[in-house]
């Protein structure tokens, strides 16, 4: 016989298998209902960092309020906040880091949900305009600060930025899985049209309902420019 290796071990015959990688992080994660407490408590723990942020700037003005006065209003440790945000401003302003859910991401890049370009790319509008419909007085609040704080308009100008790069990059993913010829510069450019024009059309009906509501009309205005210039 083949001498061992004294650093060998030799399981138990009647030992469990490990559990694989995917079924570990599954137990990580806990049941479906466990993860939607936490994704709850996440959103909760956020919005209420967002309005006590917009509270105490509107209170003391942007340079007298610090993080640490922002996290203790919200009844969270400093540490908390920058799991949320990366300043003060991002607080204010209620930036999202991507603005994507995953799952919207994920079958964007796959060629869907449709395989239509135009369609598809309603739907990602759709998902950015959500989370105006879901706390339109925290986004009045922000434009209103932005108004009085001329320092959360460039946050915001970055913050746009940044979006229009992930956005680039989006489209090149899909490009790579569902090939089309428009340019990501162009594709953003849209994306950023049909946002600007859902909102407005949002704001001239009251803020009823949803900003995603707005949406097909935006869309089918800018299909009958394009059909009627082919036409001509």
């Amino acid at each position: 016989m083949a001498p061992t290796s004294s650093r060998e071990t030799v399981a138990p015959a009647d030992a469990e298998p490990r559990p694989d990688l995917r079924e570990l992080a599954s137990a990580l994660e806990g049941t479906p209902a466990e993860q939607g407490l936490r994704k709850r408590k996440k959103r909760a723990r956020r919005a209420a960092l967002i309005d006590a942020a917009q509270h105490l700037v509107a209170e003391h003005g942007l340079d007298a309020v610090t993080v640490e006065m922002i996290s203790a209003e919200a009844g969270v440790s400093a540490r908390t906040f920058f799991n949320y945000f990366e300043s003060k401003d991002d607080a204010v302003l209620g930036a999202e880091d991507t603005g994507l859910p995953d799952d919207v991401v994920r079958t964007f890049v796959e060629g869907g949900p449709t395989g239509r370009l135009l369609t598809d790319l309603q739907v990602l509008v759709a998902s950015l305009l959500a989370p105006a419909g879901e706390a339109h007085d925290r986004v009045m609040r922000a434009m209103d600060l932005m108004q009085q704080e001329p320092r959360l308009l460039q946050r915001h100008v970055v913050w746009m930025d940044r979006h229009k790069s992930r956005l680039g990059e989006l489209f090149e993913a899909r490009r790579a899985t569902a090939p089309f010829s428009a340019s990501p510069e162009l594709l953003t450019m849209l994306v950023l049209l049909m946002l600007r024009t859902a909102l407005v059309a949002w704001e001239h009906a009251g803020y009823a309902g949803n900003p995603a509501d707005h949406l097909p009309d935006a869309v089918a205005q800018l299909v009958d420019v394009v059909s009627a210039d082919l036409e001509s």
